[in-house]
């Protein structure tokens, strides 16, 4: 329905869609149906004791402070914390390094604001975080794209990419999301060094790095542009923007994330920043800051890496048992998703429409390329949100529907070993 306001919506919106996943998790709020599609962590493990604690304690304590406006850049004791752990895996943060923002998705579209112009190309992977692509698309970017594998972004195909002038790479190092996958340490130095010597910046978006469940931690780019710059003394932050997030951790309810980079890059975000909120959630932030302190979070995220690996053992396990073999996956080792290639002559969409038949739902693939035309074969899978016996039937659902996909396609399938 038109209304007096359409005409007068400003050139840009016209790239702007709905987000494809917010959209999906509508179709899938009947209580028959077990979703994998959002890219939830699980409700039951958010510590709400403690955070019934630092409710108490900060209104009892600092009431006045907590609910009243704060600066832009955000509470420091928060910013300080922040980068005392940035500081423990080599990253040279200090506070005013550390911008937080209303979510990890703020930040995206701060960076947007302040870095793209209408036409300019941003090199991603295919796929890449489809909350990225959205804000991007609002400044009217354009995209380069680079495939991975299950090392992460093909570096024998970037520095072609590379050629075309990008304004910036958007990068996941980190249980990829959607892929699920993880750029390998030689993939990582040949990135930054690849960077550096074209000229192209980085975005590192790295919410999952602390969900690890096995296999050895890899540094992020951010450190590994600074150790390849040793040579130069007065280097600290430049080529790298480092994000990352509260809500795989804490809660995602807190909206609460940060930006790591210069000075100078924080300046100028705080202020596109106070045009659009002014500051993030004071309250929110301290009451951060106070479940967070004194070791919590680290002895929090341990709880969360047995639970996720439990889950996504599960739901590997039932795959291997129920899905044809002809159908593909990744094997994170971290993180919160996994990532599925169907056969030659399948279709994601159709074949969503024939699990939610079956009271299963997932995320379709085309979702996180910037052209809709690919990703039609894939599809993403979440296994933090859902417990085990949720994950085992969900799968033989989903498994029921792909193999009646497959009759219908004509497509011959062996059974998988059991």
């Amino acid at each position: 329905m038109c209304t007096p306001w359409s005409h007068r919506y400003a050139f840009r919106t016209a790239k702007i869609k709905s987000s494809a996943i917010r959209e999906l998790l509508k179709l899938t709020q009947k209580p028959e149906i077990i979703s994998f599609a959002g890219g939830l962590p699980a409700g039951e493990l958010f510590p709400t004791e403690r955070f019934a604690e630092a409710c108490k304690k900060v209104l009892a304590e600092n009431a006045r402070a907590a609910l009243q406006y704060g600066p832009t850049e955000g509470y420091q004791p928060l910013r300080e914390m922040i980068s005392q752990n940035l500081n423990r895996y080599g990253i040279p943060a200090s506070p005013e390094n550390v911008l937080i923002t209303s979510g990890s998705q703020q930040a995206l579209d701060l960076i947007a604001k302040l870095l793209i112009n209408r036409g300019d190309r941003i090199l991603t992977e295919a796929p890449t975080y489809l909350g990225a692509l959205q804000a991007f698309n609002v400044f009217g970017a354009r995209y380069v794209t680079v495939p991975i594998d299950h090392d992460g972004i093909r570096t024998d195909l970037l520095e072609e990419a590379l050629r075309s002038g990008p304004k910036f790479m958007y990068l996941l190092p980190n249980f990829q999301n959607p892929g699920g996958v993880t750029m390998s340490l030689t993939r990582r130095k040949e990135i930054v060094e690849l960077s550096n010597r074209y000229g192209v910046p980085i975005i590192e978006d790295d919410p999952y790095g602390q969900l690890r469940f096995e296999g050895e931690h890899n540094p992020p780019l951010v450190l590994l542009d600074r150790v390849n710059m040793h040579s130069d003394p007065t280097y600290q932050l430049g080529n790298i923007i480092y994000l990352s997030t509260f809500s795989k951790t804490l809660a995602p309810g807190l909206r609460l994330g940060w930006i790591v980079a210069p000075p100078d890059v924080i300046g100028k975000l705080v202020q596109l920043k106070q045009s659009a909120d002014l500051h993030t959630s004071t309250f929110n932030q301290v009451i951060a800051y106070e479940v967070a302190r004194d070791g919590f979070i680290d002895e929090h995220v341990r709880t969360i890496r047995r639970v996720y690996k439990e889950r996504r053992d599960v739901m590997l396990q039932t795959m291997d048992e129920f899905f044809p073999k002809e159908v593909e996956w990744t094997r994170p080792q971290g993180g919160l998703f996994l990532w599925v290639t169907l056969p030659d002559g399948m279709d994601c969409d159709r074949l969503f429409k024939a699990a939610v038949d079956q009271n299963v739902a997932f995320v379709p693939g085309y979702c996180f390329f910037p052209e809709e035309a690919d990703g039609y074969r894939n599809f993403r899978l979440n296994f933090s949100a859902s417990n085990p016996e949720q994950i085992r039937e969900g799968i033989r659902r989903l498994a029921v529907a792909i193999k009646l996909q497959m009759a219908e396609r004509k497509i011959h399938h062996e059974p998988a070993m059991v």
